[in-house]
């Protein structure tokens, strides 16, 4: 909503405090921001932020109120009248006004803030004139429709450092394009500082100039200064100077047309940064990580390696629990985790990690193309789920920080696989196992002896050893049966076990797996993308309170 007009408005002006808090945070928008944001609309900004640090430092409660004008309103000659001398050059020929002229009411220095303006002609007005008018500085602008491009430029310069705008027209140019379009509708949020002067009234017949003030109402509402009101004057017979002189004393009064100004700046600049942020970023929760994760993994061999935990498991736990007259055949057999580099028997006080890290690199088989293509894939999806509604800036930067460096990756991936543990303590049952298998197969070598040397005994003739029976069986071939069938089927209880045992620590393991790919994702991928969004996040919270 546009504030109403420089004597009706109402509202308070934000202090210097808020001034300074809010271009910091338009400063830190910016900053956080960077070349993510639109150029134009960024350049704009900063100056506005230093603008606004130089303007209140500058010491004083002077009210600068710029005349700006098209060629032939009698802009300069309306200056000279407020001012009660000739000082701006009055003539025939176009453009009369080069440079800008200053005009200054009341004792309190204004060379600093003249020197600020970069405006050279002043003139101090004498201490018997200045009246209620102390404290202002009246700048005549050159025309902003001049033919010298220099003036136009210069106009258009000062008018973005001064206070209040006062529009000067005429009967003829009052609703000329270039007041309307390029200044009045471009300015129309700064409204609270803005008065509109149909200048030349009197050469309109008596009932002519109201139709005149009504029209030119019309123009300056569809422009958007809704509530805005048009004063009329006429410098030869003096109509009109008085009210105009009112109005510019009521704004030296109150002395915050600086800051309102200053405000509508800052708040310009925000609005023009809105098509350079979205009203929101992307909620992390939405993001498809997971398939990001599963992707990983399959990269960094997970599927591989779980399969052989689940064999090194499978074989460690046949060697130690398995029938002891055939459990040496599994040191023939090459152990999986070896193979694979990612053996953890370390001994000692050195740690797994510490192997490893001298080790450096794992065996793992290179991922297949398709798994690589399944990486791309996941990521990009990922980013574009992060830059759902981001503005096209944003959208790539999220874009290219979602896209993993391939050969860091592969890296990573295989020092984050080398850094999980991949073993646990051995069950307590396979020592039990052990133990008895260790006795049934002395029982069955026992029993063999035992029956060896009946038998040698009965073949030399020999006087019969007594052999107990158990029932119906003698007790050496209790022992020797007893041990082999008993040794035979515990080991195949063992072996049911033991896959039921790696399945399980496969499992585990493949938790632990994933959650190391996961953390190398965050890192390679989620971070860089969260950082992007923070940056968003900042800027985009930053114009909120610039605005504000």
């Amino acid at each position: 909503m546009t504030p109403p007009s420089l004597r009706r408005r109402e509202s308070s002006a934000p202090s210097v405090d808020d001034l300074g808090v809010r271009a910091a945070a338009l400063g830190e928008a910016l900053a956080a921001g960077g070349d993510l944001l639109e150029p134009a609309p960024a350049a704009a900004a900063g100056e506005v932020v230093t603008k606004v640090g130089e303007r209140t430092a500058l010491v004083g409660g002077r009210t600068v109120i710029a005349l700006a004008g098209a060629t032939g309103s009698g802009k300069s000659s309306l200056f000279n009248a407020l001012v009660g001398d000739d000082v701006a050059q009055v003539g025939m020929r176009r453009p009369t006004t080069s440079t800008p002229t200053a005009a200054v009411w009341g004792e309190e220095p204004a060379g600093e803030l003249l020197d600020w303006l970069s405006v050279g002609r002043r003139h101090q007005v004498p201490a018997e004139q200045t009246g209620d008018l102390d404290g202002l500085v009246l700048v005549d602008l050159p025309d902003f429709d001049s033919r010298e491009s220099a003036h136009r430029e210069e106009a258009r310069r000062v008018l973005e450092l001064v206070d209040v705008f006062v529009w000067v027209t005429d009967p003829q140019k009052y609703a000329d394009a270039v007041l309307h379009d390029e200044y009045v509708a471009v300015l129309r949020a700064y409204g609270a500082v803005t008065v509109v002067v149909l200048n030349q009234a009197d050469r309109l017949p008596a009932d002519g100039v109201e139709p005149v003030v009504v029209d030119l109402r019309r123009l300056l509402e569809r422009d958007g200064l809704t509530d805005a009101e048009v004063l009329t004057t006429a410098v030869p017979t003096g109509d009109g100077l008085g009210a105009l002189r009112e109005r510019l004393a009521s704004a030296v009064a109150r002395e915050d047309a600086t800051r309102h100004r200053l405000a509508a700046d800052l708040c310009t600049a925000a609005e023009g940064l809105d098509g350079s942020v979205a009203e929101h970023e992307p909620s992390r929760r939405d993001l498809p990580e997971d398939a990001l994760v599963d992707a990983l993994a399959r990269t960094a061999g997970v599927p591989t390696v779980v399969d052989a935990v689940a064999r090194d498991v499978r074989r460690e736990a046949h060697a130690r629990t398995g029938w002891p007259f055939t459990r040496w055949v599994q040191g023939l057999r090459p152990a999986p985790l070896k193979r694979l580099r990612l053996d953890q028997g370390t001994g000692g006080d050195v740690s797994v990690a510490d192997v490893r890290a001298v080790v450096g690199r794992s065996s793992i088989p290179p991922p297949a193309p398709s798994a690589r293509a399944a990486v791309d894939l996941a990521a990009r999806r990922l980013g574009e789920s992060a830059a759902a509604g981001l503005p096209p800036r944003w959208a790539d930067a999220v874009s290219d920080a979602a896209r993993p460096h391939d050969d860091d990756l592969a890296d990573e991936l295989d020092q984050a696989v080398l850094r999980t543990p991949l073993r646990e303590k051995n069950p307590r049952w396979w020592s039990l196992v052990g133990a008895l298998q260790v006795a049934l197969a002395l029982a069955a070598v026992v029993g063999l002896l035992w029956l060896l040397v009946v038998g040698v005994v009965a073949w030399l003739q020999l006087p019969e050893l007594p052999t107990p029976d158990v029932g119906p069986v003698a007790l050496p071939t209790l022992l020797l049966l007893g041990g082999l069938i008993g040794g035979l089927l515990l080991a195949a209880l063992s072996r049911w076990f033991a896959a039921v045992g790696a399945r399980r620590r496969a499992r585990a393991v493949e938790k632990r797996l994933r959650a190391a790919v996961a953390e190398v994702a965050q890192g390679s991928v989620i971070e860089p993308v969260e950082a992007v969004l923070q940056r968003h996040q900042v800027t985009r919270e930053g114009i909120a309170r610039a605005r504000s």
